[in-house]
């Protein structure tokens, strides 16, 4: 049989041209976005199969509440009342700081504060790639969702959405080691940088002077410069200062305030100047503060 029409190209050429094709895409999604459309339409594709990995979870974590004993119910609800009237006097209290510091803004010309959109969302699943931190939640493009945006916590800044699909986005995490933030110390206002280590309790504040007024259990908070993460909101606190001489800068770390590893419900914050605004669910109220 003469098989002299039916041989192809060799092993090494496809080779070749398929590493030449990749890096002509690579070079054009890097450097002209040019698959941003393709990356939505796949995370659209990909959500149903999300959703119903994370269902037998959900599953399991409803079988274990609904056998929780009704002491342990009643001690919790106890707990909670308790945490919401101490958060209602502080609350009270807030408000009255926050008109306090408009009427002295305006006094002083100072503009005032632009109020902040909130929704709550979920964790729907945890990127299982050991050389990245980051999860995946339930809320996307037809709430309002963008690439940028602030993602909390109960207790502080989590990170940053980083794609965003029609029904989940994908959320990039202060400790991954390629996320960077501004940072202030609240104590005397130093400015500072905060990097990711690739560890959920650890990051890294580069470029640290020797002669920087910085403490070990100094509280750092977003400084809102770069115009990603607003200003104010608690995000690390500084573990360990060595001032080493022989080195250009001190080796500061911190820990996240936010417990990256034990994430479930988040909050997404929308200013007022934000590319989109919230489209709320029914059962999901709008939440304004100053």
């Amino acid at each position: 049989m003469n098989t002299m029409f039916t041989r192809g190209p060799s092993l090494f050429s496809r080779l070749a041209l398929a590493l030449f094709v990749s890096v002509i895409l690579i070079f054009v999604d890097h450097k002209y976005d040019g698959f941003a459309s393709v990356k939505v339409y796949l995370n659209s594709i990909v959500s149903p199969l999300q959703y119903i990995a994370s269902l037998p979870g959900q599953m399991l974590s409803s079988g274990a509440e609904k056998f929780s004993t009704h002491k342990k119910l009643l001690e919790d609800n106890q707990q909670l009342t308790l945490q919401a009237m101490k958060m209602s006097e502080k609350l009270q209290r807030f408000d009255l700081l926050a008109a306090e510091n408009d009427r002295l803004r305006a006094l002083l010309g100072a503009p005032v504060s632009a109020p902040i959109q909130k929704m709550v969302t979920e964790l729907m699943a945890v990127d299982n790639n050991p050389f990245s931190l980051q999860i995946i939640i339930d809320k996307g493009a037809i709430n309002g969702v963008y690439e940028g945006q602030t993602v909390l916590d109960d207790k502080g800044i989590v990170g940053q959405i980083m794609e965003v699909g029609t029904t989940n986005s994908r959320v990039l995490l202060l400790a991954d080691i390629t996320h960077a933030i501004p940072l202030r110390n609240a104590r005397n206002n130093v400015q500072l940088i905060a990097s990711g280590s690739g560890q959920f309790d650890e990051l890294i504040l580069e470029h640290v002077a020797h002669s920087a007024d910085i403490q070990v259990g100094d509280l750092l908070v977003s400084s809102g410069l770069g115009n990603i993460f607003p200003e104010g909101y608690p995000t690390a606190t500084i573990t360990s200062i060595v001032r080493d001489e022989s080195r250009p800068f001190a080796l500061v770390t911190a820990t996240p305030i936010a417990q990256l590893d034990r994430l479930r419900y988040l909050l997404l914050l929308w200013p007022a100047d934000a590319p989109t605004q919230p489209i709320m669910p029914q059962s999901t109220p709008t939440v304004e503060a100053q």
